[in-house]
């Protein structure tokens, strides 16, 4: 059963404070393939293994139905420093 962009929404929504989300579901609407970047001061004092850890656990029945997942998580200010690098 394909995954929803709203369920993942709902599920990371509801487990922390959110910033900022981006879901791409990169599987041309099939729900099988997704990106997510986060942003959540709750990954403040969090290495990115511990902080992908977590979000694994948080989303681990959508994990399991589908084919790819990805993610980038980010604090505030991380975020802030990535914007400042990519434009």
């Amino acid at each position: 059963m394909p995954v929803s962009l709203s369920d993942l929404e709902a599920a990371i929504r509801n487990a922390i404070p959110v910033a900022h989300l981006e879901i791409d579901d990169q599987s041309s609407g099939c729900g099988e393939n997704y990106a997510v970047l986060i942003v959540s001061e709750a990954f403040e004092g969090k290495s990115t293994l511990a902080r992908h850890r977590f979000i694994n656990e948080v989303l681990k029945a959508q994990i399991a139905q589908m084919h790819a997942f990805s993610q980038k998580t980010f604090t505030p200010k991380q975020y802030e420093a990535y914007l400042q690098k990519s434009s």
